[in-house]
């Protein structure tokens, strides 16, 4: 069972959240709450995925993305965002959150993200992703991005696409038909040559060097 917690400001965002996810049997919603509570309530559920609003009155989701990330065991923390262009999206990658999405997300897609998430996933929304890439695509950091992704094997680019993609490390393994342990060795050598801590910037990488076709859900 993966439990979640939704946090945002606005109850209707909440209960819709609440209501999409409970339909599944694999996912329970063990908490909502606002930015003020939010803490109080990962403390005490341990959930497994953190859905939170980027942007609140009183406490934001960036300083509670700072504060859950402190913790011993950490939950995967993807931002909720009303926005095309969000400039915190960028910051709350950098600080350590697992993705983005929009809050008008299909209810459909809505399951598959969080279930990705609890996997080890990224979960990239393509119109954030584009927004988001816009942001530093000037023709240096492409280059830059471009430079980065051909230091990586034929088989360490492979396992990025897959990445990008937002798919786990098992996923990954039956895919290319190498061990989980391989594809775990794979992207710590990934992040090492790219340069970056997290798997959400390997993908953003992946995107402005070219490496995939497009964002990816």
């Amino acid at each position: 069972m993966i439990r979640v917690i939704v946090i945002d400001d606005e109850a209707l965002v909440r209960s819709g959240f609440e209501l999409i996810l409970g339909q599944d049997a694999d996912i329970d919603v063990v908490a909502t709450a606002d930015g003020v509570t939010a803490l109080a309530q990962i403390d005490r559920h341990h959930p497994d995925v953190v859905l939170l609003d980027i942007r609140m009155p009183h406490v934001d989701g960036l300083t509670i993305l700072r504060e859950v990330l402190t913790r011993a065991n950490p939950p995967v923390v993807a931002m909720l965002t009303t926005f095309d262009a969000d400039e915190y999206v960028l910051q709350a990658l950098t600080l350590g959150a697992a993705g983005f999405l929009l809050k008008d997300t299909n209810p459909r897609q809505l399951v598959t993200l969080v279930k990705s998430l609890a996997a080890g996933g990224v979960v990239l929304s393509p119109t954030l992703t584009r927004s988001v890439i816009r942001g530093f695509s000037a023709a240096e950091a492409v280059s830059s991005a471009v430079a980065a992704v051909a230091k990586l094997s034929e088989r360490e680019q492979t396992v990025l696409r897959h990445v990008a993609a937002g798919r786990s490390n098992r996923e990954i393994a039956g895919l290319i038909r190498h061990s989980t342990g391989t594809v775990k060795d794979d992207m710590s050598a990934i992040l090492a040559k790219l340069g970056v801590g997290t798997r959400v910037e390997a993908a953003l990488i992946a995107q402005q060097a070219g490496l995939v076709d497009g964002p990816q859900t």
